[in-house]
């Protein structure tokens, strides 16, 4: 009996997803690079199971079963375009292949049109949860060839998280559609992250509880509306002590890693005009942190205020809860904004319902709001703003006053609260009738005759004004980012 599937690239991901298949009754040929993993991996994790190792690639496709389903769970591109170089002369019409990794979507475009060309479907999805998800669970976006979908559906489908009985995985859309709904899922994880880390930071230096304390309070969290793997796993990270007995997170080098989902995510904003900006914020924040030498001298030449937190302890604990939550929505809410001015842009007929039931289970940023959210674009699939949902508004109107209180608190005591700040500003500038950009329009008019539309004339109709007496009537051309 010839495979099902055959995958390439056996590191954690990789092998756990084969485990995943097989324990779901799929037959799965294995192939890595270094050939020396496949033979540990059956010697290990995969022994006694259905698994096939193979030493080549031709090896590989000559064990699965037609139409051939080749996953390649390796380094997002170059090595990504490297072996589909080398699998399309093993292929045949009607084969697939597919891209488990964090690609870039505009690759995933390219790769889609050059391989249906040939008669080869090829299909990238994003694959989130970590080790643990792959293993028992993610969850799955996959886009590209709708040719390919019927054949990887029920492998997909099978091993992704089950939420209420619904699969964690359903068909995103073509071409790069499914990488780039991955792209903002971690877009939105990188915003998760760092909002919870301000909260951390809030709590510990602003309010000097200890590692136990926290512990306590994120866990009580995540019983309510914050409820979240991020939150779980954070009341998890602070409860944990190291061999001499103390808290292991208060031990880390506090120097943040990336792999490049989040930069994306801010970059096609700015091409789309789209403001991002907790998300940006993270990723800056990140930058930030990695400077870490610099910000030790820093430290020394510019220290920081010193004033000591003089109040409620329970009072702002939950004042930073609100901030958390509020700022959370905005991360989501920007996200999925962005997603709708791409699904225009690049033609993805994106279901913003259907994003939401696939973020339930598996992935990282799963929680209990991504339910309203769906209720939200299943009662408005037109919906311009998540903050516009009876639900959010709602929700917001009762965080206000907390998230302002925890915002000033990071300002007094000089903590830095990137994401918390910038999630407000946007949140007031967005339900902001009339903003400052009359007097930007008029300074654009001023310096480079950029031009400027009228309260009292119909908009389209652009007007330059001579401002100086002496600059005459002719005016710049006028673009929209």
């Amino acid at each position: 009996m010839k495979a099902n599937i055959g995958l390439i690239g056996l590191a954690v991901m990789g092998q756990n997803l084969v485990l995943n298949m097989n324990d779901h009754g799929f037959k799965v040929a294995v192939y890595n690079r270094t050939t020396s993993t496949v033979d540990e991996f059956l010697d290990g994790p995969a022994k006694d199971t259905l698994v096939v190792g193979t030493h080549s690639l031709e090896a590989l496709v000559d064990s699965l079963a037609s139409p051939r389903i080749v996953m390649l769970m390796v380094k997002a591109g170059e090595v990504v375009d490297q072996y589909i170089d080398k699998l399309v002369p093993l292929l045949s019409a009607g084969d697939i292949i597919v891209d488990g990794g964090n690609s870039l979507f505009t690759d995933t475009n390219r790769r889609t049109a050059a391989l249906k060309a040939i008669n080869i479907n090829y299909i990238g999805t994003g694959v989130s949860g970590g080790e643990e998800g792959a293993r028992h669970g993610p969850s799955i976006m996959p886009g590209g060839n709708k040719a390919a979908w019927p054949v990887v559906k029920p492998i997909f489908q099978a091993i992704s998280a089950h939420v209420e009985g619904d699969p964690c995985c359903e068909w995103v859309g073509e071409n790069g559609a499914g990488h780039y709904v991955k792209m903002v899922h971690n877009g939105i994880e990188y915003g998760d992250m760092q909002l919870i880390c301000e909260a951390y930071q809030l709590l510990s230096e602003g309010l000097g509880l200890n590692a136990d304390e926290m512990h306590a309070i994120f866990s009580e969290w995540n019983k309510g509306e914050l409820s979240s793997y991020l939150i779980e796993i954070t009341a998890a990270i602070l409860a944990y002590k190291d061999e001499d007995g103390l808290p292991l997170v208060d031990k880390i080098l506090d120097t943040a890693g990336q792999k490049g989902t989040g930069k994306w995510t801010g970059i096609n904003a700015l091409d789309l005009g789209i403001p991002l900006t907790l998300i940006g914020e993270s990723v800056f924040a990140r930058c930030l942190s990695a400077q870490k030498s610099e910000r030790v001298k820093a430290a020394q030449v510019l220290p920081k205020h010193t004033q000591a937190f003089s109040g409620d302890k329970k009072v702002m604990i939950e004042a930073i809860r609100d901030a958390l939550y509020a700022a959370k929505i905005i991360s989501y809410a920007q996200g999925f904004r962005l997603m709708r001015e791409a699904s225009k842009e690049y033609n993805l007929s994106l279901n913003y319902g259907e994003i939401a039931l696939m973020w339930r289970g598996g992935c990282i940023i799963r929680s209990q709001f991504l339910n309203d959210i769906k209720q939200a674009y299943t009662g408005n699939p037109e919906l311009e703003n998540l903050l516009l949902a009876d639900f959010f508004v709602d929700a917001m109107k009762q965080a206000d006053t907390g998230w302002r209180k925890a915002v000033v608190l990071g300002i007094e005591l000089g903590i830095p609260t990137p994401a918390f700040s910038s999630a407000l500003a946007y949140y007031d500038g967005y339900r902001t009738e009339r903003l400052p950009a009359n007097l930007l329009q008029a300074q654009r008019d001023y310096f480079g005759a950029h031009t400027y539309e009228r309260t009292d004339k119909p908009r389209g109709e652009f007007f330059h004004t001579d401002w100086t007496g002496h600059g005459g009537k002719t005016a710049s051309s006028t673009y929209t980012v």
